[in-house]
């Protein structure tokens, strides 16, 4: 008589998987950390504004080439103070117009979540179909286009930004730089954007690392 043993109950090993963020939270965090630090070392080279709004240091120029003198003395000196007025109009006309608003935080958060800090081992998936990074960033580079270019966004930023470098050159004309203390050694040449262009560079910088190990 043949024993028969236990029957061998299958077994089925499942392997438990942690699900990845959406975004890299490590490599996000540097980014924000590295932009904060670039905008706390701006703000705190800018001048006081008492010094900026002395009415006693007012008068009008004789000539195109001293008012342009003066714009140039002026920058150099209150540069900081300059960009914070072209930012505080750009968000005054945007908070003006919420829909608007909308649009250009959903645009920036749509790159922040869907390209720049998305893993690169999860695909993006909308709707059931698999895009690939270069689909991504074509769908990205398609809608900021018609956000920025088709929409009531595009002429909103250019005429806030235009405002504000009206102030700004307003302000330089007709504030006489002989009570300020210049820098010689400080370039008198550098662009509007350049506290603004050193804060992403900082901020890219401080990401880079942390980003990089994510696309791999």
């Amino acid at each position: 008589m043949s024993s028969t043993g236990p029957p061998v109950l299958p077994i089925s090993t499942v392997q438990s998987t942690e699900s990845q963020p959406p975004i890299s939270v490590s490599a996000f965090r540097a980014f924000l950390s590295g932009l904060n630090d670039s905008f706390r070392n701006g703000i705190s080279q800018r001048r006081p504004w008492p010094e900026l709004t002395d009415r006693s240091a007012f008068s009008k120029p004789e000539s195109f080439s001293e008012a342009t003198l003066r714009i140039r003395k002026n920058y150099s000196y209150f540069r900081v103070n300059y960009l914070m007025v072209i930012g505080f109009t750009l968000a005054f006309s945007l908070l003006s117009h919420p829909f608007s608003l909308l649009l250009l935080l959903g645009l920036l958060f749509s790159w922040v979540f869907m390209y720049l800090f998305r893993p690169a081992d999860q695909p993006l998936v909308i709707f059931g179909r698999t895009f690939s990074d270069r689909e991504t960033l074509g769908i990205l580079i398609i809608l900021s286009v018609f956000v920025i270019f088709l929409t009531s966004v595009g002429s909103l930023l250019i005429s806030a930004i235009m405002v504000g470098f009206g102030l700004v050159c307003a302000h330089g004309a007709f504030r006489a730089p002989e009570d300020l203390f210049l820098d010689e050694q400080e370039p008198a040449n550098t662009g509007f954007l350049s506290f603004l262009g050193g804060a992403a560079s900082n901020a890219a910088a401080a990401a880079v690392p942390a980003f990089s190990a994510t696309r791999i």
